[in-house]
């Protein structure tokens, strides 16, 4: 909801500093309207209502709704912060002033949670800080797809990346290494967390910020894409009560999201369910989770052994990185307990190959493994705009290759409502390969990828491709999408 009020009353109300209990809601000549959660939200506003010279009506709200209306007028309430950032001289922005600067005064703080907030609000995964020769640019990734947000003068990237290093408590006057750290925040009723990421350049300092909405509901394996019969096999295969499922793809394509949405499958009061994670992205009621600390030694591996005494029944693995990490989940699986995890790979049966190369016995995998996930993200088109067009030829030509006659296909005509990209949120296509006996024996006598592949097409199973076509066929994304995605 976004308010409806003069320029006057907004610069009225911002000159309150705990806007937390009122919010100003509408105005006109005479009048003007409020939202408040309490009886002294009550008074501010009628004390801001005199002295305006308006009329006050107040309403009663539930502090969540107030403060979705406050998340909304943010960026208004913030409107003049760009300018004062490039107005002001640089040594007024000196490093001393941004960290001692009272937090209502500083421009620059107030840039850097405007961008945040706005990065929130258009549903961004990331935020790049990043530098050129001539200015200083700030990019968003939404739906896996990077877009310009606002270029700045040059002159305030140091002060920008240097507000950033406090909010994630890293050292301000180390420039020349890399460095990681971690800020959490409130955007209204949303709690934020951020991975923050330092890297130095020739040009300045590059910040990576990855926001994880910790608020957000966990999604289910249909609401990730999966279709019903890849939902059944899954399912079967996570009531094993030993043995390793793996999800696999490479960074950004959702693997977690998958292996969470396996989590609230599952998580019952009757299991014992410990995860070991770097970042955890998601908290989940009854289970345990542990995030990874080098420099306290607690890596995934050294994690895995210590979780081996405390009786688990399902493990989370967040990320298969190394031999010692994978022949340890291995030796977990063997013992009685349910592994989950993801390896980076480009499909299902390159995993395969790819632990073997790790130094994994084949005979280990072929008595652990139960399943190994393919997985990428395509686009969804949106809703509000789509239409149907005709197959261009080229995509025509590709899509033949692959044994694929599609003449129409739904796409988004640009709209307010996805920012005219056509595109709207992001949906899984994937691949599931059951390590059944066929593939053991596969794996025994350690065929290739492009061997295992070829036998599992011609046993019918699914490829990425196949379940992104579907897609493309019932209208969630279109055949660019699926081509960018799958074609290795």
């Amino acid at each position: 909801m976004q308010p409806k009020l003069s320029s006057e009353v907004i610069e009225r109300y911002k000159t309150f500093l705990d806007r937390t209990d009122f919010v100003p809601i509408e105005n006109d000549k005479n009048d003007i309207w409020f939202w408040a959660i309490d009886e002294e939200g009550s008074k501010k506003a009628d004390y801001m209502a005199f002295s305006l010279g308006l009329k006050s009506h107040v309403q009663i709200k539930d502090k969540k709704e107030l403060l979705k209306v406050l998340e909304d007028m943010y960026v208004l309430l913030n409107e003049d912060a760009e300018e004062q950032s490039q107005d002001r001289e640089e040594d007024e922005l000196s490093e001393e002033n941004i960290i001692g600067v009272s937090y209502s005064d500083a421009p620059i703080v107030k840039l850097v949670n405007q961008i945040i907030v706005k990065a929130v609000q258009n549903g961004a995964s990331d935020i790049h800080f990043e530098s050129t020769r001539d200015y200083f640019l700030i990019r968003y990734r939404i739906d896996g797809t990077l877009y310009d947000y606002k270029k700045f003068s040059k002159k305030i990237q140091e002060t920008v990346i240097s507000r950033i290093k406090v909010m994630a408590g890293l050292d301000v006057t180390e420039t020349r290494r890399p460095q990681d750290g971690a800020i959490r925040v409130n955007v209204g009723t949303r709690s934020i967390d951020i991975r923050v990421s330092i890297m130095p350049s020739i040009t300045g300092e590059k910040a990576a910020l990855r926001i994880l909405d910790t608020s957000k509901e966990l999604l289910g394996l249909e609401e990730i894409g999966m279709s019903s019969d890849d939902i059944k096999l899954f399912e079967r295969k996570l009531k094993h009560p030993n043995g390793i499922i793996l999800v696999t793809g490479p960074t950004g394509s959702g693997k977690t999201t998958t292996l969470y949405a396996a989590l609230k499958r599952i998580a019952t009061r009757d299991k014992n369910i410990m995860t070991i994670e770097d970042p955890i992205e998601y908290r989940i009621d009854g289970v345990t989770q542990v995030q990874v600390n080098p420099k306290l030694d607690l890596t995934f591996s050294n994690a895995l052994k210590y979780f081996l005494r405390q009786d688990p029944d399902v493990i989370l693995v967040g990320e298969i990185r190394d031999a010692e990490t994978a022949k340890t989940a291995i030796a977990a699986s063997l013992t009685g307990h349910l592994v989950l995890s993801t390896l980076h790979t480009n499909d299902a049966a390159t995993t395969l190959a790819r632990l073997i190369d790790m130094g994994v016995e084949p005979f280990l995998l072929a008595s652990s493994l139960l399943l190994v996930i393919g997985q990428r993200l395509v686009r969804r088109v949106c809703n509000n705009c789509k239409v149907e067009v005709e197959t261009p030829q080229d995509i025509k030509e590709m899509l033949l290759d692959y044994g694929y006659s599609i003449e129409r296909y739904v796409e988004g005509e640009g709209c307010n409502s996805c920012k005219h990209t056509g595109f709207s949120g992001r949906v899984g296509i994937f691949e599931l390969l059951e390590i059944d006996e066929d593939i053991k024996k596969l794996l025994i006598r350690k065929a290739d990828a492009k061997e295992i592949k070829r036998f599992a097409r011609e046993k019918g199973i699914k490829s990425m491709f196949d379940d992104g076509m579907e897609k493309v066929k019932m209208g969630i994304t279109t055949p660019e999408e699926v081509l960018l995605a799958t074609r290795l």
